[in-house]
């Protein structure tokens, strides 16, 4: 029986305490007289007068101009590997045309409008194609660090973002170009090769 007591007294306590504790927080209506005479509630709410310091408001813009940068430059780098991949593919595509047609005629074609059209790399400029088979075809070929051709039958790349290239693609204009590369094995960005 005590212990029942003492658990109504601690529930008691326990509401009296929610109570005042709505009692500071909640509104609170009281009853006002209005022009005629009569008796109208209104409410009367109680508000934190709490607000943002500048300091705070400018530490909050500098987080969102930080993760705005990060987000922007990530952004850039995705769409520049997404290019770069597109451009892989295309080159590996316009080969198997080069292929077919070499299939064909037993030849390969003197320009790459014969295969792939007005072939357009994802940076806007037209791919390169340099039949090496012909006359004076290994003069224009692309090479390695140490002066080799990359390909036998023929060249085919992208000139990449900048859209300078150079012969040699160790130098600085030729790292971003997406080459073809010992005769098909390789296709991928020179910096790469």
């Amino acid at each position: 029986m005590a212990h029942q007591i003492t658990q109504l007294i601690t529930d008691l306590g326990h509401d009296l305490d929610m109570l005042q504790f709505f009692d500071d927080h909640l509104p609170t209506a009281q009853m006002n007289r209005n022009s005629q005479g009569r008796d109208q509630p209104f409410i009367h709410i109680q508000r934190c007068s709490r607000g943002l310091t500048l300091i705070e408001l400018m530490m909050a813009i500098a987080i969102i101009g930080i993760l705005a940068a990060v987000a922007i430059s990530q952004y850039s780098n995705y769409r520049e590997r997404v290019r770069v991949n597109q451009a892989k593919t295309d080159i590996a595509v316009i080969s198997g045309k080069i292929g077919h047609y070499f299939l064909d005629a037993r030849d390969y074609p003197a320009t790459l409008a014969a295969v792939a059209g007005n072939a357009i790399d994802p940076w806007g400029k037209p791919y390169v194609y340099v039949n090496l088979t012909g006359i004076n075809g290994h003069g224009k070929a692309r090479k390695d660090r140490k002066l080799n051709p990359l390909n036998s039958d023929y060249d085919l790349y992208s000139l990449g973002k900048d859209g300078v290239t150079k012969p040699q693609i160790t130098n600085r204009d030729s790292l971003d170009d997406v080459l073809r590369a010992n005769d098909g094995a390789f296709i991928d960005l020179a910096s790469k090769f």
